[in-house]
């Protein structure tokens, strides 16, 4: 073997990392005589080769036949390593566009699958599983491995790899032409829906939907019997699946699709084992996060977690009640019951149940959980984060955390009196400026409720590094003062930094729109205004209306943020609809199909202001408030607001143009069950 790789011009090929002439080193490595060493070197091979996938790389076609001879030697200690290797390649092979395939890649693995094939059969039951993994993966049709399969099912006796020789079956039966034997394996797997074995049958079930996607909805009974069963670990040891209870959950679940909470209900059901119980939570997560209407069945299930003797489940349970806010209020008694909850999750943060119940009641916009939140802005670190974090959007799973504090704490305006102590005090101890920036943000949208809070941002405005913070806490307020506006005069001169800034929160205490007018001419270029100054305009009205052009010239851009800025900008200072309201409108239009970007909800919270003449818009959108589907761009609890964001702003547009009356006809507001 060692000879035939040396006459491979590796230099001449290439992978993620540039030259292959690295290959020939590690492929050696992989067969040494230290176990360590040579998983490192399978590792390194998996990066250079693989990476994130995306391509077969020419390295991969030259490495594939070594790979596989390498992982059939049984004194090679990262021959399963190497198998995994074998496997994503061969799954990547199938999927990329023939641009990003090398030409020599198919025949390669043609040559490459007997030999592959020839592993069902090794002595190691962990490499028989691997081969099953790389065969099911594969795109060679059915006729040239479903023989290989079938012998191997009639005399397996490892229980683990039966399961992902199964798989494999149901994978090579759909790969056309499938030849004599697929018959064959098609029948073998409807026989195995009623094997004695419980995760036999699932697999069956997993094996056969791709062909059949209305039998999981079928065969939930199977489904939840088979992934509630003990025997549910045996998943671990498979090498198709890898997963222990929350992802065989996981896995099973997306077999369903749409917004039926049979099978979260199911999970959801009382059980001994801890993980189960977490992983129905995690199923009942993964569903609100895609549909709104799974809440009203869910809700009672999830408040009835809330006593669970597992601190993790507890959390989890008044975590998704914090997401489902407003609905979840009948619930508030049982969640306050929380609130001395000293239970600790098992994470970096170590969140307390107690304050996840404070997140929830604050969603309810319960007064109790006031008193938490002071407590966790005394604490130099609590399950709160000091930093936003932001997840990607899932149809499918639930982030369980937690927001940061000045999050919690921004969308309580109704109780800034007692919160403004504890806001100040975090400011006051705030090391990093964005600490400090995302308090004064808080008090800017608490606006005039704020005013208590201005002798402090005084204070502020003479510090280098945090006045801009202050400028925008004090505009949000609007208080007008006499110092403010001397001080924010100060720094508003031509050369100053975000001169714009402090001109327009002058302005905002009750200085004059002048020097606002004088700083944005400054900002002003060929390009129209920079994002920030857009906001401004709009702010300042029609003492803006000297910008109309270029306004105009933006609003017709191509970027979504600036153009939609511009666009409001430009019908804030001069009335213009016939340019704004279809610049607007074609920023919200994919929302109409359930599509939402970041930059929609602002662009439809402007048409609202707009009113009457942004009535195309308002037909346009005039179903989503009916969707079932949750809309945002965000995972987490996040995602849960931006729907209830969204649907608001396009409820107060259609009310705001009176479309035909539909404004009362589409909302369709979740009922949650009464609670006890």
């Amino acid at each position: 073997m060692w000879g035939e790789w040396d006459t491979v011009d590796w230099a001449a090929l290439r992978h993620n990392y540039g030259s292959a002439e690295d290959v020939p080193g590690l492929l050696r490595r992989c067969a040494g005589p230290d176990p360590q060493d040579a998983e490192r070197a399978a590792d390194d091979l998996l990066n250079n080769l693989f990476h994130q996938g995306g391509w077969i790389c020419s390295a991969a076609t030259a490495a594939l036949p070594y790979l596989v001879r390498l992982a059939a030697a049984p004194d090679v200690p990262s021959r399963r390593t190497l198998l995994g290797i074998v496997s994503r390649l061969v799954s990547e092979a199938g999927q990329v566009a023939e641009q990003w395939l090398d030409p020599g890649w198919p025949t390669a693995w043609e040559r490459a699958l007997p030999e592959v094939l020839a592993l069902l059969d090794a002595a190691d039951p962990a490499v028989r599983r691997d081969a099953a993994d790389v065969i099911g993966s594969c795109p060679s049709p059915g006729e040239l491995t479903l023989p290989a399969l079938l012998r191997r099912w009639e005399v397996e006796e490892d229980a683990a790899t039966r399961l992902d020789l199964v798989l494999a079956l149901g994978a090579a039966a759909l790969r056309e032409p499938s030849g004599e034997h697929g018959a064959a394996a098609g029948a073998l797997l409807r026989e195995l829906l009623d094997a004695p074995e419980a995760q036999t049958r699932l697999a069956a079930v997993h094996a056969i939907a791709p062909a059949d996607p209305g039998l999981p909805a079928q065969r939930i009974g199977l489904l939840l019997e088979a992934v509630r069963d003990p025997g549910v670990e045996l998943w671990q040891h498979t090498s198709t699946v890898e997963s222990g209870v929350q992802g065989v959950h996981h896995w099973t679940a997306a077999l369903l699709t749409g917004p039926s909470p049979a099978f979260a209900l199911g999970l959801l059901d009382d059980h001994p084992d801890v993980e189960q119980r977490i992983g129905g939570l995690a199923r009942a997560g993964g569903l609100l996060a895609g549909w709104r209407s799974p809440a009203t069945a869910l809700l009672p299930r999830l408040a009835a977690r809330l006593d669970d003797p597992a601190a993790e489940v507890r959390f989890r349970a008044a975590e998704l009640l914090a997401c489902l806010g407003p609905v979840a209020a009948p619930y508030a008694d049982e969640v306050a019951a929380l609130l001395g909850d000293a239970g600790v999750r098992d994470t970096r943060r170590g969140e307390t149940v107690a304050e996840a119940a404070v997140w929830a009641l604050a969603r309810m916009n319960d007064p109790r959980c006031v008193p938490g939140l002071i407590e966790a802005g005394a604490r130099p670190r609590s399950g709160f984060a000091s930093n936003s974090a932001h997840y990607p959007r899932s149809a499918d799973w639930h982030y369980p955390v937690l927001p940061a504090l000045h999050e919690v704490v921004g969308h309580l305006p109704d109780h800034a009196g007692l919160l403004l102590p504890m806001v100040l005090g975090r400011l006051d101890a705030a090391a990093e400026l964005h600490v400090l920036r995302s308090y004064c943000d808080v008090l800017a949208d608490w606006g005039p409720a704020a005013e208590p809070a201005v002798p402090h941002l005084l204070g502020l405005l003479e510090d280098d590094r945090a006045w801009t913070a202050a400028a925008t806490a004090l505009a949000g307020i609007g208080t007008p003062g006499g110092a403010a506006r001397e001080l924010l005069s100060a720094r508003s001169r031509p050369g100053d930094a975000h001169a714009e800034l402090a001109a327009w929160a002058c302005w905002k205490v009750g200085g004059e729109p002048g020097p606002v007018l004088e700083a944005l001419d400054r900002t002003l270029t060929a390009d129209g205004f920079p994002r920030p100054a857009l906001r401004i305009l709009a702010d300042l009205g029609a003492h803006a209306a000297r910008y109309a052009d270029p306004l105009r010239m933006m609003a017709a851009g191509t970027g979504a943020w600036p153009r939609v800025e511009a666009a409001h900008a430009l019908w804030a200072v001069t009335g213009d609809t016939e340019t704004a309201v279809p610049a607007l409108t074609n920023a919200v239009r994919g929302l109409a199909e359930g599509a939402s970007l970041p930059v929609m909800l602002p662009a439809v919270r402007h048409l609202a202001r707009i009113g009457p003449a942004a009535r195309p818009a308002a037909r346009l959108l005039h179903e989503v408030p009916a969707r079932d589907q949750r809309l945002g761009s965000s995972g987490g609890w996040r995602g849960f607001l931006e729907d209830e964001s969204i649907r608001a702003a396009v409820e107060e547009l259609l009310e705001a143009c009176d479309v035909e009356g539909l404004a009362s006809r589409v909302r369709a507001p979740l009922t949650p069950p009464a609670a006890g």
